[in-house]
């Protein structure tokens, strides 16, 4: 059994109205390995005919729906009922996390005062989402990379047989010609390297994080920093074995050496 005392107690507030429904299955698996939760709730209008698709997953997920009527046309008065309840959620002091789904940049002032309480704030929307909402939040999970992630194996072994897979300098030379992926990179490790010139990844991973709250390794193709990181070859990694047996992962950048 699962002690809700040693996880995250999150509440998912979704933005049905700015969301969609095929997504709300791989959101929830993500949302549910950093914690527990406890509340979901998802604000529209109902009587709407294009929300008709979402009664099913609604049922199956467990969310429960929050009616608003829009009272005033092109008026949006869920997200002021779903920011509501979000205050009246917080006051209750019974959370230590919220998730927002949105790709809605008017949810930017809710993710701030969350945090102004040292409430963690997730949020999840699309790749369009305005990067003042992404920023916002402390970390941001882009729908599109978790559902690329759900596609069954069937599906993914299927795709793999039409498409060449890619050789491992193909890789290397496109993550190396994304800019901005190899200045966040090198940006982190310079600032925690020793003399002679390693940092610890689980700094620089934390780092990142609080920089670039939209950064994850997933949205390259990989489960974890380190794993990208081993991708690009730009950098040294060097594990060490401590005495409890837990294994530190330190890098160094190539540069350093003439590389």
């Amino acid at each position: 059994m699962i002690d809700i005392n040693s996880e995250k107690k999150i509440a998912v507030l979704i933005d049905a109205e700015n969301a969609h429904y095929t997504v709300l299955d791989s959101v929830l698996k993500e949302l549910s390995k950093h914690g527990h939760i406890l509340v979901k709730k998802a604000y529209a209008d109902w009587t709407a005919d294009n929300l008709k698709n979402w009664k099913q997953p609604l049922n199956e997920l467990a969310i429960n729906p929050i009616q608003q009527f829009s009272y005033t046309q092109g008026k949006n008065s869920s997200d002021a009922a779903m920011i509501i309840d979000a205050m009246d959620l917080l006051y209750s002091k019974k959370f230590d996390a919220f998730a927002l789904i949105s790709s809605d940049s008017d949810f930017t002032k809710l993710a701030s005062r969350l945090k102004e309480s040292e409430i963690f704030v997730f949020g999840v929307g699309e790749k369009k989402t305005p990067i003042a909402f992404r920023n916002a939040c402390d970390d941001f999970m882009y729908t599109e990379v978790l559902k690329e992630r759900s596609v069954g194996k069937e599906e993914t072994d299927t795709a793999i047989k039409k498409v060449s897979k890619p050789t491992p300098n193909e890789i290397r030379n496109k993550l190396r010609g994304d800019t901005k992926l190899v200045k966040i990179l090198r940006g982190a490790a310079n600032e925690y390297q020793d003399d002679e010139g390693w940092s610890f990844l689980a700094f620089c991973g934390s780092l990142i994080k609080r920089q670039y709250p939209d950064f994850s390794s997933k949205n390259y193709g990989y489960n974890t920093l380190s794993e990208l990181i081993e991708a690009t070859a730009l950098f040294e990694i060097d594990r060490r074995v401590r005495d409890s047996g837990a294994i530190h992962i330190y890098i160094r950048d190539m540069r350093r050496n003439g590389a």
